[in-house]
């Protein structure tokens, strides 16, 4: 069962953990690269604050987003601020998502996201909280896909071989970690069953496409190419 206030709660952390390390960086720190190809640290800063709008829209029966389009500007629009509007955005932001979400509400309703996906209303903090930590990692300011907790890790791994699973283009796949967890993933494909181990961090980066899975032991054929989220 889906706990939505514990990751209400963790959602908070995460981005507290965020803000206070995107408060020592500089104005020029923000038109850097992010390890996101074409966008710089700003973009991703933008992202995570529109992308907090969105999930209130969500959980207010609106559509996520007006469009893809406008998504997409709205980006473009917010990257340049300067550091102090990024934070000042991010934290009003975030604070609002929390605010929605702590309203007494049917959390077992289905809401519907972009592109047609739909889900429990009550899994809506946790793919926020996932976006926060993922791309707090894409900052690429020194958090890595190891200094993520525990429980994201290991909870973000199953949400993602469930997002795969009967994937026509993924054969049955065993995810293993070194601590002796397993998960199943894709089997939509033909071929002989693949097994996957590596660490919890790398197995998370091969999956949400942070890395490459060059540092995963296969076994039963190559490593699977996964399709983009």
């Amino acid at each position: 069962m889906i706990d939505h206030a514990h990751d209400l709660a963790s959602v908070q952390e995460a981005t507290d953990r965020l803000l206070t390390a995107v408060a020592k960086l500089d104005n020029a720190s923000v038109t850097r690269p992010s390890r996101l190809p074409g966008w710089t640290v700003g973009h991703v800063l933008a992202h995570l604050a529109r992308n907090a709008d969105a999930l209130t829209n969500v959980l207010d029966g609106r559509p996520m987003y007006v469009s893809g389009e406008a998504r997409d500007a709205d980006i473009e629009r917010d990257a340049p601020r300067p550091l102090d509007a990024q934070l000042t955005d991010l934290r009003e932001s975030d604070a609002r998502f929390r605010a929605r979400g702590a309203e007494p509400a049917d959390w077992t309703r289905t809401v519907e996201l972009r592109n047609g996906v739909t889900d429990a209303a009550a899994r809506v903090p946790f793919r926020r909280w996932g976006e926060v930590e993922l791309h707090h990692v894409d900052l690429g300011i020194g958090y890595e896909l190891e200094d993520l907790p525990e429980e994201f890790t290991e909870r973000e791994i199953g949400f993602l071989a469930d997002r795969f699973g009967g994937h026509r283009e993924i054969p049955s796949t065993a995810l293993r970690t070194d601590g002796g967890r397993v998960w199943t993933t894709g089997g939509g494909a033909p071929g002989s069953p693949v097994g996957v181990e590596g660490s919890a961090a790398d197995l998370l980066g091969w999956l949400a496409g942070r890395r490459d899975g060059s540092a995963l032991t296969v076994r039963g054929g190559p490593l699977p190419a996964l399709p983009p989220l």
